[in-house]
């Protein structure tokens, strides 16, 4: 049986679908925090856990600015653009929470409209990442690994700020000494 997947990539070669499958996961990375972002009162966003963690605020400055960097001209620039202020991106402020949405909102927009761009020929291109060359294909997976890493800590540090008011945001957790849900029918 194929899935969805397979089935609308039945004609693309296999770099397309990989490509796809990169677009996909991307836009997933997104929407998983944006859901947990939304979930967020205006003081939630600056909790830090201790004096060395980061609080939201920090991660989705961190996202935006290095989309902003990686995404822009991807194939003419170092993608460590010398504009960037990645110290600065680490600062405790008291950002509000639009301010930082709307520049969330465009490090995102960047990178997918850059990705949506991309085609199976661009995959084996090389590009600059602080000085060090990099195929397209490992530089995406790249910037897919940082985004999914901090995606989990957006997600960490929501829940943790919500504490009872958090809506979960896939299956529910078992609850710790109650039985195992049976597996699900084959």
């Amino acid at each position: 049986m194929q899935t969805r997947s397979t089935d609308q990539h039945a004609g693309a070669g296999p770099l397309e679908h990989v490509l796809d499958t990169l677009r996909s996961s991307y836009r997933d990375q997104r929407a998983l925090a944006e859901r947990a972002l939304a979930q967020l009162e205006g003081h939630d966003w600056h909790v830090r856990l201790d004096p060395e963690s980061n609080s939201v605020a920090i991660i989705v400055r961190h996202l935006a600015g290095n989309m902003r960097s990686r995404w822009t001209d991807l194939f003419t620039s170092d993608g460590e653009k010398p504009w960037r202020d990645r110290d600065g991106e680490f600062a405790v402020t008291d950002d509000a929470p639009e301010a930082l949405l709307e520049a969330w909102h465009a490090g995102w927009d960047l990178a997918l409209a850059t990705l949506d761009a991309l085609r199976p020929s661009d995959m084996a291109r090389v590009v600059t990442i602080r000085g060090e060359p990099h195929s397209v294909t490992e530089a995406v997976v790249r910037q897919l690994a940082h985004y999914a890493q901090h995606v989990g800590q957006i997600v960490m540090l929501a829940k943790h700020a919500r504490g009872d008011a958090w809506h979960g945001l896939s299956l529910p957790t078992p609850r710790r000494g109650a039985p195992e849900p049976p597996p699900p029918p084959r």
